[in-house]
């Protein structure tokens, strides 16, 4: 942000774009009182202590009246931003509110740049850098999950678990300090035995944030769950009864989905991106394999798979080519269970769990309301797991975080391997001002002009 650009006043309308029964213009800047009182008729906005709100007539540039208005005063610094602040809520006419900003802007005001309201809380020290992150993605929030992560660091936890790693880095550089410093009087003021064990466990905890990222990218951005299987296994109709809509077509002709259809749908807690696939086997029909390769892409991009076998069909039928991605949670749907007899499926599950002992499996119909549930129980219980067991309830969702996390990572094992050849301290003192540093900019203690043009230019206008 230029030096000239905190000091003005700046508008903008907060609330969602389109037409409402009510939009909120916010205003806020050095100004910001004086200038909204330019075009308000009602109680005196001067007078008016903070956090209190007032019925008035918000007046046009001609000074007519324009709307019957709520103006809420929120003085310096107890306010979003820090500046003086005024909220405008009026009636979401698409032209009323474009009346009200160019009457504003016309009273002194600025148009807010994307993000400004938000870096100007940042700046004011309202928030660190992390938190103002979270804000965007509260707005962008589309389930309870994603909601819960983005709304846990707004109110700052993950910005406190990252201080209390740098705490701790700084407590060791601090022991290597005095180690150099006192080093010619053979003065020990902490073992390198526990200065490993304390690096160990930055080490770890730092990986299991970076770990985490996994979970919390797919739960911030809804959970790719690639359905797969031979052709005429059922997987349209299991997209169908899952997301409750006629979304895939199905037929018995063998080929009929050529390419990935995806929809979403909560479940739980989480949203799901259900991508229906084409279905494996062995073809000469060029455009059907290429749906075949895309099938095996999504398989091994999404974060969960379900797999479905039709037992109506030989057990031998799952393709040669089928691998299941490692380290990816699969569930087995043993299909059309009212088409076989009890030992048909106990056959198949038994057979499911000597090649696939790692994977959830169903078997029933998807003409079942209770399987249906079954899989929808399963693909929560998944999701429930792997959040419970990332770093404490800390999930790591953004990529430019993951990115100096990983930095932050090679630095602290490059700690490790000194301590462990007994490097002189300095070497390692190097290496722990580079973890702290690297720790540093998720939070903003250290930040470039650019760095923050960057992020604020995602956020909306009014935020």
């Amino acid at each position: 942000m230029e030096p000239h650009q905190q000091i003005d006043t700046i508008c903008a309308i907060s609330t969602a774009p389109g037409v409402g029964g009510i939009a909120v213009a916010r205003v806020s800047g050095p100004e910001a009182i004086a200038i909204v009182s330019r075009i308000w008729k009602g109680r005196p906005l001067e007078e008016c202590n903070s956090h209190t709100v007032h019925l008035g007539t918000v007046l046009d540039t001609q000074q007519k009246p324009l709307d019957q208005a709520v103006a809420t005063v929120y003085r310096a610094p107890r306010s979003f931003t820090g500046d003086d602040t005024v909220e405008i809520a009026i009636h979401g006419s698409r032209w009323i509110q474009r009346e009200l900003i160019a009457t504003l802007c016309d009273a002194g005001c600025r148009l807010a740049e994307p993000g400004e309201f938000t870096r100007r809380a940042f700046a004011a020290g309202k928030m660190d850098l992390a938190e103002a992150e979270a804000v965007a993605d509260m707005i962008a929030s589309t389930s309870r999950a994603a909601h819960r992560i983005a709304s846990g660091q707004m109110r700052g936890h993950y910005s406190a678990h990252l201080k209390a790693l740098r705490d701790k880095l700084i407590d060791l550089a601090a022991l290597l300090e005095l180690e150099l410093d006192f080093s010619e009087e053979e003065v020990e003021f902490a073992s390198r035995e526990k200065l490993r064990q304390l690096a160990r466990e930055l080490h770890d905890e730092i990986s299991r944030l970076t770990s985490s990222f996994r979970s919390g990218a797919a739960i911030k951005d809804g959970v790719p769950v690639a359905i797969i299987g031979p052709t005429n296994a059922g997987k349209s109709s299991l997209l169908n009864a899952i997301v409750g809509d006629e979304r895939a077509i199905v037929s018995s002709i063998h080929g009929t989905t050529r390419d990935i259809i995806e929809d979403t749908v909560e479940i739980g807690d989480y949203l799901f991106r259900f991508q229906d696939t084409a279905g494996l086997r062995q073809t000469d029909d060029t455009i059907e394999r290429i749906g075949i390769d895309r099938s095996l892409s999504a398989a091994s991009k999404a974060h969960i798979v379900i797999l479905v076998v039709d037992l109506s069909a030989p057990l031998d039928r799952e393709p040669d080519d089928l691998t299941l991605p490692e380290d990816t949670p699969c569930i087995v749907y043993l299909n059309k269970t009212d088409l076989v007899d009890d030992a048909q499926i106990a056959e198949a599950v038994n057979r499911t769990r000597e090649q696939h002992p790692a994977t959830t499996i169903i078997s029933g119909t998807t003409h079942s309301s209770e399987t249906i549930a079954e899989l929808r129980d399963a693909l929560t219980g998944i999701m429930d797991r792997e959040t419970d067991s990332g770093a404490g309830d800390i999930l790591v969702t953004n990529a430019r975080h993951v990115q100096a996390l990983t930095q932050a990572l090679d630095s602290v094992s490059r700690v490790i391997r000194g301590l462990d050849a007994n490097l002189s301290g300095d070497f390692i003192a190097q290496d722990i001002r580079e973890t702290i540093h690297h720790l540093a900019t998720i939070t903003g203690d250290i930040t470039t002009p650019d760095l923050l043009a960057t992020i604020f230019s995602r956020f909306c206008i009014g935020k």
